[in-house]
């Protein structure tokens, strides 16, 4: 199986660390982001939204979305579930992962494709209330999960599951690209992080 990824991207690497979590190789192949190759027609036969991370399967078949293929990769390799054992923890662990991806990854997105970096790039026109919304939005997200976090191991209950990949790729690629490193202060939140940095899933992520 082949992974369109790009170096540094926080989707692929929520890919990348879910398989490893499953003890199941994938093929990765970079592709040009700057250049704009995932806006090729030979791209967008893969994917037609132009985005990365897609899964390629040794038919052709191409899988899009990080949700999509983390669940094709969970039926592949069942053990370890990482989307829920039964109905109630499935739920649970859905529901954390939605406030995560519409809340927490919305917000940093805002900010991102607002900020400098992007803006340099001339890939899109920044709009400064955005960025600022974003910003804002992220900390007190933030505060949230440190909150959260003071009664519990993981993101959705006792064990790690999709809901910390998620949260913990966003969180690295805000700190690294975007200046929006938690405060120390929430030490709830570094604990967590700290615990599941030290997985083997992402030692290579």
């Amino acid at each position: 199986m082949k992974l369109y990824s790009f170096a540094g991207a926080p989707n692929p690497r929520r890919v990348l660390i879910f398989a490893a979590e499953k003890s199941l190789q994938l093929d990765v192949v970079n592709v040009d982001l700057r250049g704009g190759e995932t806006k090729r027609p030979e791209f967008l036969s893969k994917n037609p939204s132009g985005k990365i991370p897609v899964l390629e399967l040794g038919d052709g078949t191409c899988i899009s979305e990080t949700v999509a293929i983390c669940r094709y990769l969970e039926a592949l390799a069942p053990e370890p579930n990482l989307f829920g054992r039964d109905a109630l923890e499935t739920a649970l662990i859905e529901a954390h992962h939605r406030h995560i991806e519409f809340e927490l990854h919305s917000s940093i997105g805002a900010a991102w494709i607002n900020g400098p970096v992007v803006a340099a790039a001339g890939l899109v026109k920044p709009i400064e209330e955005q960025r600022l919304r974003g910003e804002a939005l992220t900390r007190k997200y933030y505060q949230r999960m440190d909150e959260e976090l003071a009664t519990c191991h993981f993101i959705a209950g006792d064990r790690f599951s999709v809901a910390d990949i998620s949260a913990l790729c966003m969180i690295d690629f805000a700190a690294a690209r975007v200046g929006l490193r938690p405060d120390d202060a929430l030490r709830h939140l570094w604990a967590w992080h700290s615990r599941v940095s030290q997985r083997s899933s992402l030692r290579h992520s």
